[in-house]
Order: C-alpha cells, then structure tokens, then sequence
C-alpha cells in the first residue's frame, strides 16, 4: 500500500471514519480549527466560501451532536474541492494532527462485512477486504471461536444450517499491526414450505419469507408468532398488536409465556432496514377462557346449546370458539403490465410507479411477479402465455394492467404501445379471453385489476362472443366506473395513479379480497381530486372468503408446481457480479440490478487502481440495437440522472449507472463493451484506452423470447371478431391502412367539428404535486385515449390527445349517430 495521498479524489469522497476523526480535530482546535480552516478556503477564489457561509457553520455547534467542521468540509466538497487542496490548506494551517488524517494507515480495512439473514440450505458469503504496506492475512471467528481453515478475505460456508447462525468477526494482520473488523450477525430461517419463489435477497433488499399464522390458543398457555425476512444487514423487527407497537417485541418470534385474554387482537411485524420497510400480513390472535362443562348426570340441551359451547354430542367436555377453516392457495402468480411509451398516443407517466409498488407488496405476499414496461401487441400476447403456463389447479392468478383501454358491450380491452391510431380490438387484448383461458386451468381464485379508462370505443363496433365458465371464483377491480376515464395525479415527479394511490394501502390487509377492494373504493370515494369523476367498480363471483394473504400450500401435482417455478424464476435471473482486471493493474467491478422484469440496471465502480494512475474511469458501451438505450442516459453518476428513481436508494453508491430497459425485444445475448479510460503522470497525463467485450447471456425476461412470432394456441385465438387476426392476415393493420378507409367516410373537417376541444381537470391534489395545466395541484387525465385520432385519417401526433377528455351526452350520440351514417354508407 502506498504512502502516497490520493490528492485527485473529492472531498465529498472521503470515508465515513475519516471524515469523523477529521472533524473531531477541527472542532477541538481553537487557534488552528475549523475557523481558521475557512479563512484560508475564503483566500481561495475557487471555492468561494463566504462569511454567510461561515455563519452557517458557526450556528452548528447550537445542535445536537452539530459539527461546524463537517459542514464546511461538505461545502468544500460541493464546490470542487480535493483531498489535494485540502491538504495544502491544512499544511499552511499547521495542523499536523489534522493533516496525519488524511494520511493512509499501515493497515486499512477498506471492505466491511455486513450482517445477513438468509434461508436455510442457501450459501453465506461474508467478505472482509484490507490493504497494508505488505501482504496481509485474516482469521474469522465466531464469536470468540476461531472459525477452521477461515484465513481468506471471504468466510464461505455452504449450506448454512440452523447452527451456523451467530455473530461473527474478522481479524486482519498486516506484519506487526493488526485490525478488528465490525461484528456482524448472521441470521438462518428454517423455512420449511417454500413460498414459490426465491430467497436471495436483489443487493441486500429484504424479502419476506415466513409470514406470521392466525393463532387460536388458551388463557395461560404460550402463545408464539415468527416473521422472518431475508436480506443484508439483518432486518430490524417491530410487533403491532391492534396497529399499537408491542413493547420490548423486536425479534423475530414473539413469545408471550403466559397469555391472557387481553393479548387477543390483530398481530402483525413491520420489518425494515436503513432503506426499506415491509409489513407482514396481519392475523387473528384469539386467546379463549378454558370453559369446562362436566356432564355427571343425563342433562336436556337443544342442539343451539351445544353449538353455543363449541362442543360435540355426548363428550365430557367443550371448549368455546371454534376457528373457521383457513383457505390455502397451491401457488400465487401476478402479471403486471404497464404501458406508458405509447408510439400513436398521449405517453403517461403513472403506471411504471404503480407496477414497481405493486411488485413490492404482491412479493410480501409471496406472489411470483412478473412485472413488465411497454409492452408491443405481440410482447403482450406472448406474456399471457407465459402467465398461463405458470397457472394450474388452485393457484392464485392476478393480472394488473396500467395503461390506455376502452370497453365495449362488456368487454375490455387492454391497448399495447404499438397499437394504431385509431386502434380496434384486432389491435389489443381483450381481458375477458384471458379469463376464460384462466378458467381452463381450474385457478382457486382469478383477479383482474384494470387501471384504465372504460370509454367506448367508436371505432370499434365488434361484439367478442366470450362464453364463459359460472365459477365463484372472479374478481374485477375497475380503476372507474363504465363509460367512464381514470385519472393519474399530474406531476413534475413520480406519483401513483388514482387507483393505486389508495389500492396500496390495503393490499396487505389480511381480508377476502372484495371486502379490500371495497375499503378501497371508499378511500376513493373520499378524493376530493377526483369524486364525481372516477370511483372504483367492483364484479364479483367470489362465494368463498379468499384472500390474496392467503397462505400457500402445495397441491397433489407439487412436482408440476415445482416445474413451473422454475420457468418463472429463469426469467428473473440476474447475471452475477464480476471483477473486470485490466493489463494496466486496474479493477472493475460490473454489478446488475432489476428494476422490472424487463428493465436491467448495470453499474460499474474501480475497485483498484495502479498507484501511478492519475485517473481511472469506466464506462459501458455498443448495446445492440434492439434494446431502449438512451446514450446521453448511460454511465450516470447518480441513478437519477439516467432515468433510475424507484431503485436508487437500494444501488450501491459511487458508481457509473445505465439503464437498459425493453429487453423482451433482446434476440441474441446482450453483449457489451466496457471501456477503461485512465492517464498516469509520468505520460503527461494522456488517456490511454482499454476495453473488454462481456457476454451475459439473456438476462431476465429476455430468455423468454416475448418477441417471437404469436402462437396458434396464444391468446389471440379465444377472442373471435370482425376485426380479429383469425379473420385477417395482419393482426395489426397500420396506420396507412386506416387512412385509406377514412378518406372514403367523409370529410377529416367535418368530423373535427364535433370534437370538442381536450382539457384537463383543474381539481386539487392535496398531496402536494405540481401539475402539467399550470396550477401547482393539479389533476390530468390518464390511461385514457378510447377512440383514436381526432384529425380523423391525417397524420397523429403522439404527444396530442386525439380524442375528448369530457364529452356530453348530447356530443356523444351526435358522434355514435354521424359514424354509423359513414359505416353504412361504406358498406
């Protein structure tokens, strides 16, 4: 390890410890502290640090813990400064204590191990990584046992069993220093019945493997419940007991020895880490008096009495309050689509939101997700399939679709980014297809939740002839009403639709599903942006109590059901982490991430670097064309600024990111380049180039070939219509083909003419998002656009609206009647 400072590297860089010991000095130090610190950095005209800047600085030491050090070292950082420059300012300073901080250590350990929960049976990777003036060794222990044959940097034991859980360290040893690394815990759940999916844990992002049970027990006995979650650190755990935090219940098992009647109630554990919290299904806790009734003699009781003690005929003793059977499901599978890059209509910016905070609650729930952006017809249509083949005989199917729709005599329809303007049911999907394909597979229960518009569809007067099967077993949850819009919160940022504005707060209720969507409908009800305009519709069948809480118990065909686990998780394989060693001594390392089933994030970071490079940067490059890649995105220092906003507080930091999204359109393996750009002192600091060609196979969706030619057996075969591809040899006409029937309708102005102009709602967001029609709250119309182009044949512009937001009815029927006059006359 090198003397030597890193003088190129910012101060806002710096590490935490450092930064920390630095700031100790500087504040302790009267005539060479921080103070004089910034008189120096003032002299400076480079970093402009002004005497309201020192005044800020000075006003630190009135707060808790406030350090006026560290604030003028992060505006020095803001502002450019290096360690370099630093360095200079504390030599002319004179503090030597000061300057001896920045001054590397004979031994630094530069990588931390991190606690970890994780299933039984998996692989436990610790990693303890350190730098001296010569080579250094390690010895893990657990707790104060050295751990055998340990002496590498990573302690990898695989599989961890029950007994390797504990709490575990490394020493680093470095000639005649040694260092201590941080203790950290490891956390082994036995997770006896799998959930359906898998266990690792996406960059140390929790994930909830045992849910708590409902619990029926007696006054006196134990009574226990268990969560348990995966992910790096060790999660942190809170009990609520009638949505009230239970005192001193912070792990994992809640143990009450001797339980009263008072401890009844609805039990649920939140479980959170420094950037995420989940909560756990709430569940019945009842705790019964133990009531004896000694029959000694022959005794009269009607049948009620009997019932009234929980008991049965002719034994010697009944015990009150008989628990109601649990419903299981075999499996739990969810298709989430959202459209929002429409190439022929109006764009919308909700349903990514929406679709990445559903994935996260339907995960609590052990649903296997599969949750997919911009979608072609032909993208979605093979997506169904692959959603179908994951049903069989008493899973749980949920089908959540966020985008543009309409609705005809009953039947909706479910519009791709690629549909034609105007579009027809030839060019969608309709949901009622996909019902009865569902139906087919015998499902236990089948939701639909349609966040889009309802509107009819001019343009469309085909009739499907959908027969379906009488099973109590459907629920459809309509964004709004029939006939009727729904509407996304206008906003400069990210927000959620209306819909699932209010949908995410109970979708965790551990409640029949309908009685949750009823819940939601009156939130709903309650949006004073949108009441009169867009409530929530409910169609149901269900006769059961079924839940999407519902615990999972594998049926007869376990096997069958194993199979088709596997096929959803070959889709949500990421490839793994890989250091990159170049012939110039530099390291990279190239990490992968997902955002959505379809959308890959990549980020890379110099691990090390030759101690006469001046500079080191890496950066990827030469995506095949088939990808959505925006080059002025890509190789990003924030996750924000190349597109990343749902993910960016779980990526590790320092990095180059690049998002490459739409990889159902991948048709060969994604290979890309990885470029090093590095200049070094003794060559006057010229760049010199070194690049490596990766190869990481079809990564997520993208081994399922969505952009493969539609199926006979697909989707597209149960919707039998006029328009239909069964009936046509193109199943997307395009636009050329609509110009040339309208142009034989009538005149493009004439039709305008009856168009009333788009507007926006002008309603108020009490949540504070700035809106798009100039008001600070306001609201605009999304997943809308049912009738195609108002210029009627010409030319459309994507970001125009082309048909009316709000019409009357009067406008309406004067729009039905006029269209039926042209189709009449065409034919």
């Amino acid at each position: 390890m090198s003397d030597a400072l890193d003088r190129s590297a910012r101060v806002g860089l710096l590490k935490e410890p450092l930064v920390k010991k630095l700031c100790e000095v500087l504040d302790k130090s009267s005539s060479k502290g921080w103070r004089r610190l910034g008189e120096i950095v003032a002299s400076d005209r480079r970093f402009r640090v002004s005497p309201d800047d020192m005044e800020m600085c000075s006003l630190k030491v009135l707060e808790l813990e406030g350090s006026p050090s560290r604030t003028l070292l992060r505006l020095m950082g803001e502002r450019g400064c290096t360690t370099g420059h630093l360095a200079d300012y504390l030599q002319t300073l004179g503090n030597t204590d000061a300057l001896q901080c920045l001054k590397p250590a004979a031994l630094q350990i530069l990588i931390q191990p991190q606690s970890v929960a994780l299933v039984c049976g998996h692989n436990l990777r610790l990693s303890c990584h350190a730098v001296g003036k010569s080579p250094v060794q390690y010895q893990w222990f657990k707790s104060k046992e050295e751990v055998p044959n340990s002496f590498s940097s990573d302690l990898v034991i695989g599989p961890v069993y029950l007994k390797d859980a504990g709490f575990y360290i490394c020493r680093v040893n470095c000639g005649g220093a040694f260092e201590f690394s941080q203790w950290v815990q490891v956390d082994v759940l036995d997770v006896s019945v799998s959930c359906g999916q898998g266990y690792h844990s996406l960059e140390g992002r929790l994930k909830l493997v045992i849910q708590p049970q409902s619990q029926r027990t007696y006054v006196g006995e134990t009574l226990q419940l268990e969560c348990g979650a995966v992910g790096r650190p060790v999660p942190r755990y809170q009990w609520h007991r009638n949505g009230v935090p239970v005192p001193n219940a912070t792990r994992r098992k809640l143990v009450i020895p001797h339980s009263m009647q008072d401890h009844g109630g609805r039990y649920r554990c939140e479980i959170s880490s420094s950037t995420e919290r989940m909560w756990t299904n709430e569940v019945d806790v009842a705790i019964a008096p133990r009531i004896s009734v000694h029959i000694s003699e022959a005794m009269e009781c009607s049948e009620d009495d009997v019932y009234a003690i929980g008991g049965v005929l002719g034994s010697s003793e009944f015990l009150l309050n008989n628990v109601p059977e649990q419903l299981f499901a075999t499996d739990k599978v969810a298709l989430l689509i959202g459209n929002l890059s429409y190439q022929n209509h109006p764009r919308l910016k909700a349903p990514m939101v929406d679709v990445y905070d559903l994935t996260n609650l339907l995960r609590q729930m052990n649903f296997q997700v599969v949750s997919l952006l911009d979608l072609t017809e032909a993208e979605m249509r093979n997506a169904v399939d692959e959603f179908l083949s994951l049903l069989h005989k008493g899973v749980y199917g949920l089908l959540y679709y966020a985008g543009h729709g309409y609705e005809n005599y009953g039947n909706s329809f479910m519009v791709p980014v690629d549909a034609p303007s105007p579009y027809r049911s030839a060019n969608c999907l309709c949901v009622q297809s996909i019902l009865k394909l569902m139906q087919e597979k015998e499902t236990g229960l089948n939701v639909f939740l349609l966040d889009m518009c309802r509107k009819r569809n001019i343009h469309d007067d085909s009739a499907p002839n959908n027969v379906l099967r009488v099973t109590a077993n459907i629920v459809f949850g309509y964004a709004t009403c029939q006939d009727a819009e729904a509407f996304e919160l206008s906003s400069s940022g990210l927000t959620n639709g209306v819909f699932v504005k209010f949908l995410k707060r109970r979708l965790l209720d551990d409640e029949k599903v309908t009685v949750v969507l009823d819940r939601v409908a009156e939130d709903m009800g309650q949006f004073d942006a949108t009441k009169g305009k867009q409530a929530l519709e409910i169609r149901s069948s269900l006769s059961e109590r079924r839940a999407l809480t519902d615990p999972i118990l594998p049926g007869d065909s376990a096997d069958l059901a194993h199979a088709r686990s596997l096929q959803w998780a070959k889709a949500h394989e990421l490839p793994e982490s890989m250091c990159l060693n170049f012939d110039c001594g530099a390291q990279i390392k190239l990490g992968f991430a997902a955002e959505f089933s379809n959308v890959l994030i990549i980020y890379t970071r110099i691990v090390k670097k030759p101690e006469d490079m001046s500079f080191c940067q890496a950066h990827v490059t030469d995506f095949s064309q088939d990808l959505d890649v925006d080059p002025k995105e890509m190789n990003r220092e924030t996750p924000e600024e190349t597109g990343i906003y749902l993910l960016s507080s779980n990526l590790p930091q320092h990095c180059l990111y690049t998002r490459v999204s739409s990889l159902q359109k991948l048709r060969e393996e994604l290979v890309f380049t990885v470029c090093l750009q590095g200049t070094f002192t003794a060559m006057d600091d010229e760049p010199v180039h070194w690049t490596k060609s990766i190869d990481i196979g079809k990564p997520l969706i993208a081994r399922l070939d969505l952009n493969r030619a539609v199926r006979r057996n697909s989707c597209l075969q149960t919707c039998l219509m006029p328009h239909s591809p069964s009936h046509s040899p193109c199943h997307s006409p395009g636009p050329e083909h609509h110009l040339h029937h309208h142009h034989h309708r009538g005149s493009p102005q004439d039709h305008n003419r009856l168009l009333p102009q788009n507007h926006y709602l002008d309603v108020c967001e009490h949540q504070g998002a700035a809106g798009v029609c100039g008001d600070p709250f306001c609201v605009g119309p999304s997943h809308s656009e049912p009738a195609g182009d108002s210029s009627w044949g010409l030319s459309s512009s994507p970001g125009r609206l082309s048909t009316p937001i709000e019409a009357t009815d009067d406008i309406n029927e004067l729009q039905t009647v006029f269209i039926n006059s042209l189709q009449l006359q065409q034919q």
